[in-house]
């Protein structure tokens, strides 16, 4: 049987407009700064420390085998963009492989975030 989609009533749509929310506020699918950065640390626990450590020196025996960045320095924090990190975490950059199907582009953002907070 096919069912028609289900229609989200106007006076909704009116009134998250007016309340100046989003739908994805209104219907929960929005994440706090919070949970975003709780992901990111989880997503980061998975994915990134077995070259990048904990601490985000590349101090791990992988890490040194692959020549893994530093992503605790001001100096290259200061060089390099939201949009670069966010791109080698997507495309891969040298040994470094590519994430963008294993992990949606929030969750790169919010790992772009993670790996700022990291500067000492």
């Amino acid at each position: 049987m096919n069912r028609a989609p289900r229609r989200f009533p106007l006076f909704i749509f009116t009134v998250a407009a007016a309340g100046g929310l989003s739908l994805f506020t209104l219907f929960g699918a929005g994440k706090t700064n919070e949970a975003a950065a709780a992901d990111a640390a989880t997503i980061y626990s998975r994915q990134c420390v077995s070259c990048h450590g904990r601490d985000g020196r590349g101090r791990t025996r992988r890490g040194r085998q692959t020549h893994a960045r530093d992503m605790t320095s001001a100096s290259w924090q200061d060089d390099v963009s939201d949009e670069r990190l966010f791109n080698s975490i997507s495309n891969g950059r040298g040994k470094m492989p590519a994430f963008r199907k294993k992990i949606s582009e929030n969750d790169i953002d919010a790992l772009v975030a993670n790996v700022r907070r990291m500067r000492r």
